[in-house]
């Protein structure tokens, strides 16, 4: 009898530790509750857009979010909660748009987020919906049409863009002038305080449309890329939902009229649409 109660205060110690153990491994309620569900709680869906890169997302002079990416975010908005008003934008920086996943301060990014293995190992991609390549722009006067003429002069980039990346990694004796936001980088072009800027050509063919004393003299290096909505890791349901969405929104031509509202106004018809625009057959 007094071995057994020796070792009764032992087993209830364990016993103890072993349900506290488990109540710390379970989710609370709350982290077991399905991230849509905890969405349409709040009454709204967070999407990061871009302010300042016409035409895919920028605030127009009525103070309203316009853009290729935004009108995807109010079809989103309009499937998720069903009303594309309940869509709240939050404004976004290439280097931060990562982080603002991370943080919690956004639910979806769709701020011309090009998917890359580097950043697929800090946050989810769901399926594309736009092609891309980076290109380079300069002044018609100087043009830069091969990426030899870059070496020991001064490129304009964004901070955390695939050209910051890529110029890096694989050009270090081109030297990068990074600006956060692409107003700056479009303005240092502007001002020449670089050779050249290096971006996505998509946007790059809209700009040099408009600004006519420059040209995109390199429209294709780096690889082609895609660009798809971005979510912060550990949210399944919420990346299947996108991933359904993407494919039924390309089904049903849904793209092909973003494309027409927001971009052929500023491309005419110097790009062809099928270079930017996804098939079926090419989600991956």
């Amino acid at each position: 009898m007094k071995i057994a109660n020796l070792f009764q205060p032992l087993a209830l110690i364990a016993l103890t530790a072993l349900t506290t153990l488990a109540y710390s491994i379970l989710p609370s309620p709350a982290q077991a509750a399905d991230e849509i569900d905890k969405i349409k709680a709040t009454g709204k869906v967070r999407i990061a857009v871009f302010s300042d890169k016409v035409p895919f997302g920028y605030v127009d002079e009525n103070g309203l979010n316009q853009g290729y990416d935004v009108y995807l975010a109010r079809r989103i908005g309009q499937d998720l909660m069903g009303d594309e008003k309940k869509v709240e934008f939050i404004l976004v920086e290439a280097a931060s748009r990562i982080e603002i996943l991370q943080a919690g301060k956004a639910d979806i990014v769709l701020a011309n987020f090009t998917v890359t293995p580097e950043r697929a190992k800090q946050i989810d991609f769901a399926k594309p919906y736009m092609k891309v390549a980076l290109g380079v722009a300069s002044p018609k006067g100087e043009p830069i049409i091969d990426v030899t003429q870059l070496k020991g002069k001064k490129l304009i980039i964004n901070k955390g863009s695939t050209a910051d990346t890529y110029f890096t990694k694989n050009y270090p004796e081109v030297k990068l002038l990074k600006f956060d936001q692409n107003s700056e980088a479009f303005n240092a072009l502007y001002d020449g305080r670089g050779v050249a800027l290096a971006h996505d050509n998509t946007l790059l063919f809209a700009w040099t449309n408009k600004n006519t004393d420059f040209i995109t003299g390199i429209k294709f290096m780096g690889g082609l890329d895609t660009i798809a909505p971005a979510v912060k890791k550990g949210q399944p349901k919420l990346l299947k939902w996108l991933n359904d969405e993407i494919i039924k929104l390309t089904a049903e031509g849904f793209f092909i009229k973003d494309y027409e509202t927001t971009l052929k106004p500023t491309y005419g018809d110097t790009v062809d649409p099928k270079s930017i625009l996804l098939e079926i057959g090419e989600l991956k």
